[in-house]
């Protein structure tokens, strides 16, 4: 089965059907196929939180299937954080439960007049009454739907995405997040608390050359030097890493090293490990169950993965695991985004260290457990100083006033993930031109920071390679930046996770193509990189539709105007610390970043304001009127 199902939650109609098989082909599925319908059902006047606006769950092709690391599925919507594109993924379980029972999207609109589960069971969906669920956090939420003993997997929001916090999270399986530009407000403003699939089968049908090409790509990941970090050490191996280069950001990016990198590296976090877990179909299994099995900060998660462990570690200035874990395990059960929510604890801090913000339940000083775990309830409930930070740190600064936007780490209001910009400048003009926010993985280009030579050489000049794998050198950031992007829309649509492909380019996009062309959904690795070109351009598309432009691609000026100093650090076991070198051994700076925005425009073909030119979108063969004319394309 290849269904669509139309859920409005308003009236209780459900529409199911077959999938157009021409728009799968030109959008792929999972992600593009989701832009595609939130581009034809959602306009410029619907507000993110009324119940107009749609959110749209997607699986890709090889979810359910035994292709490595296809565990992802896609959820797109109007975003309250930007007010316009919006999207978040998740791997675990889910989504393979959805693509098994046959969906390739559930289109839900309307707000129910109360609280409501979908459940999806036999083909039958029903919009059952969930009053006996709200209010939960979303492991008891997961638990009280699954008590059935009848299976499945389940996708909830908690407290947070009840109570509308603009970057709230989807959890799913126990753990795992949909979590950037604010899913989980959308589903709490429908009043829809979760969605459960029982698919009824144990994997999809597939043709004995498809599992033999499966099974090929699953050993050489397991084999791959680019994947034995994330097997041994989980995403955690890149805390000292970044730390030694200058890119884990710390104290509100006011620096980015720390002298306690030996209380957060794998050591540290691995003396709390106590399961190895993996998603579905994935050989990599980089996740671990991490435990404190008691005191003020007992927890128990999946996790932590770098991004939260910078977010709640140095970031914050924090230096025990214990805190990063139960910080960790709140936004899990409460339903956050752990890189929003530690940005804006963090912009509180600095607020306070400028005299900007005082609280009366918290000190809000670098570094303190109780202002850190406070926040995140405070967050949750909307209650206390939770209250303003909760809208996020753009909405946040405008009401403080003064020069708090001096300390609002987001790009078009999502905050910024845990990468440098100064040090990372791909990394950082990827965050400024993505069309969900600020966001790592959009264009993921990680090709000159993990020094990967082999695959530059396929996929650029040679004559520019030098400068281009140069990390300090802005010259070819948006060359990589560019091909990322298209890669990460590939990978996105198909269900697939960056860690076999796009971080670190074992799975490439022959290796997709031959697997969907035994699967029996034939493409070559250019037709597959030219949708993914289309798929950033419609997206693309739909912010220009919210006037986004130029303007809007643009870092905080902290990157810009402030040099960031980078030590060489050594562990002194008499202090416990590491010690800096008494001089900085390179000093990061965007030295240009209009001119990284120049050619980033120029490879895309769109006009020096941002927008797809009319030429780039009828080469995409995209002519529909719809995209012609409401984006207003200028043709130069």
């Amino acid at each position: 089965m290849s269904l669509t199902a139309e859920i409005n939650l308003s009236d209780g109609n459900i529409v199911q059907y077959e999938t157009d098989a021409k728009i799968l082909k030109d959008w792929l599925g999972g992600r593009g196929y989701a832009a595609y319908l939130l581009y034809k059902l959602v306009g410029p006047e619907v507000d993110p939180l009324s119940s107009q606006n749609y959110i749209i769950f997607s699986s890709g092709r090889l979810n359910g299937t035994s292709f490595p690391a296809s565990s992802r599925y896609h959820v797109t919507f109007k975003s309250p954080a930007t007010g316009a594109y919006g999207y978040a993924n998740a791997g675990g379980h889910f989504g393979a439960e959805l693509r098994k029972a046959g969906y390739d999207a559930l289109v839900i609109t309307g707000k129910a007049p109360r609280p409501v589960m979908i459940k999806i069971s036999g083909g039958k969906i029903e919009i059952l009454p969930a009053d006996h669920l709200w209010g939960k956090t979303t492991t008891l939420t997961e638990d009280g739907i699954l008590a059935d003993g009848k299976g499945g997997h389940v996708a909830c929001i908690g407290p947070a995405g009840e109570n509308l916090v603009r970057y709230a999270a989807i959890i799913n399986d126990g753990g795992r997040a949909a979590a950037r530009s604010g899913p989980g407000a959308v589903m709490g403003s429908k009043n829809l608390k979760a969605i459960h699939v029982i698919a009824g089968q144990k994997s999809l049908p597939t043709s004995i050359e498809f599992r033999n090409i499966a099974k090929q790509q699953s050993q050489k990941l397991i084999n791959h030097r680019n994947s034995q970090g994330l097997m041994k050490e989980s995403t955690i191996f890149l805390m000292s890493i970044k730390n030694s280069i200058g890119d884990l950001p710390a104290r509100n990016h006011q620096s980015a090293q720390v002298p306690f990198i030996h209380k957060l590296n794998t050591e540290s976090f691995s003396s709390y490990w106590v399961e190895r877990k993996g998603c579905s179909s994935c050989p990599i299994r980089c996740s671990r169950v991490s435990q404190v099995p008691s005191g003020k900060y007992a927890a128990k998660i999946e996790g932590p993965e770098y991004e939260s462990a910078d977010s709640f570690g140095p970031l914050v200035w924090n230096s025990d695991p214990e805190v990063v874990i139960r910080a960790n395990e709140l936004c899990n059960q409460l339903g956050l985004d752990t890189i929003s929510t530690g940005v804006c604890i963090a912009f509180a801090m600095e607020c306070h260290q400028h005299g900007l913000l005082n609280d009366r339940t918290y000190s809000l000083e670098w570094g303190d457990p109780e202002t850190i775990l406070g926040l995140i309830e405070q967050i949750a409930y909307r209650s206390g100083l939770g209250e303003l930070l909760s809208l996020g740190t753009r909405q946040a600064a405008e009401i403080i006033g003064n020069n708090a936007n001096d300390f609002a780490i987001h790009v078009k209001g999502v905050e910024l993930p845990r990468q440098e910009p100064r040090i990372s400048k791909a990394f950082g003009l990827g965050h400024a031109v993505s069309n969900r926010g600020a966001d790592h993985l959009y264009g993921l280009p990680t090709i000159d920071l993990a020094g990967n030579w082999d695959v530059a050489r396929q996929l650029f000049p040679e004559s520019i390679l030098p400068q281009l794998m140069d990390i300090a050198d802005e010259t070819y950031k948006a060359d990589v930046l560019v091909y990322g992007e298209h890669f990460c829309a590939i990978v996105d649509s198909f269900g697939l996770c960056k860690f076999s492909s796009a971080e670190t380019y074992v799975v490439l996009p022959e290796d997709i193509a031959a697997g969907l062309t035994a699967l029996g959904f034939k493409y070559t690795p250019q037709e597959l990189l030219v949708a993914g070109e289309r798929i950033v351009n419609l997206e693309r598309l739909y912010n220009v539709r919210h006037h986004l432009s130029r303007k809007d691609d643009y870092l905080p000026k902290r990157f810009s105007n402030e040099p960031l100093e980078i030590y060489q650090y050594t562990y002194s076991p008499e202090l416990d610390e590491e010690i800096p070198s008494e001089q900085p051994i390179l000093v990061g700076e965007i030295k240009d970043f209009d001119a990284m925005l120049d050619r980033y425009y120029q490879l895309r073909g769109w006009s020096e304001n941002g927008i797809p030119t009319l030429q780039t979108l009828q080469r995409l063969g995209m002519t529909d009127s719809r995209f012609l004319e409401s984006a207003e394309i200028s043709n130069v």
